[in-house]
């Protein structure tokens, strides 16, 4: 099996930003984490299909362009422009991946919670690879009831790490995210709906989690390998 502990290639993510944000502006919110994390990820950013049909909250703290990945009713329980979304982001990993995981905040968190289930219903990303890890910041879970049926019609065995703000104000949805996973490793931060820094607390589940992931990236590597070997 090799060295113990060799990596073969850091585990792969494509960065979901968040509602009328861009794929620039999460870069700049996700590197408020060390280096010593980032530098074990291979981190793609990508821009929503939408061009931001409103005001967006980080007007005056980041620069335009801002983008969304679908649309919505006041209540949220009504999604437009869904399906487009979907197509957008098989698209983009089909050209840019493959990807192990998502890794997403606010609207782009919802999302990366909810595609393993959709994928696994057969409903989306049918064309790229199986998503294997996903990491949520701010997220929830999806509130159109059709939408929502099936992305968790059963436990979500897929790994995953969130990251709950006391006072953030989707903290309760994150919760009810939370509980869809099987095995669901969770952050605890003080702030609110943000990409937050990383205490020493913080630090020791992230980089466990990294550890964990990284693990599972290089024994399917080395099945991969074994299978090429074998004889025909």
């Amino acid at each position: 099996m090799g060295s113990e502990g060799s990596i073969v290639r850091k585990p792969r993510f494509l960065c979901l930003h968040g509602f009328r944000t861009s794929a620039e502006i999460m870069k700049i919110q996700l590197h408020k984490w060390p280096k010593s994390v980032i530098d074990r990820l291979d981190l793609v950013f990508l821009d929503a299909p939408f061009p931001c049909q409103g005001k967006s909250d980080v007007e005056g703290i980041f620069d335009p362009p801002y983008y969304e990945w679908f649309q919505f009713n006041k209540e949220f329980t009504e999604y437009t422009n869904f399906e487009n979304c979907l197509e957008h982001l098989e698209d983009r990993m089909i050209e840019l991946g493959p990807f192990d995981g998502l890794i997403g905040f606010s609207q782009g968190a919802i999302l990366s919670g909810g595609l393993p289930g959709l994928q696994a219903k057969g409903i989306a990303l049918q064309k790229v690879p199986k998503i294997k890890f996903v990491i949520i910041i701010g997220g929830a879970k999806f509130k159109d009831t059709k939408v929502a049926e099936n992305a968790y019609s059963s436990s979500v065995e897929t790994p995953s790490l969130h990251f709950l703000g006391e006072t953030d104000f989707l903290k309760p949805y994150g919760i009810e995210l939370i509980d869809s996973f099987k095995n669901p490793v969770v952050v605890h931060h003080p702030k609110g709906h943000t990409v937050p820094r990383l205490d020493e607390k913080s630090l020791v589940k992230v980089n466990g989690f990294i550890e964990t992931i990284e693990q599972l990236v290089t024994e399917e590597h080395l099945i991969g390998e074994e299978n090429t070997c074998k004889p025909k």
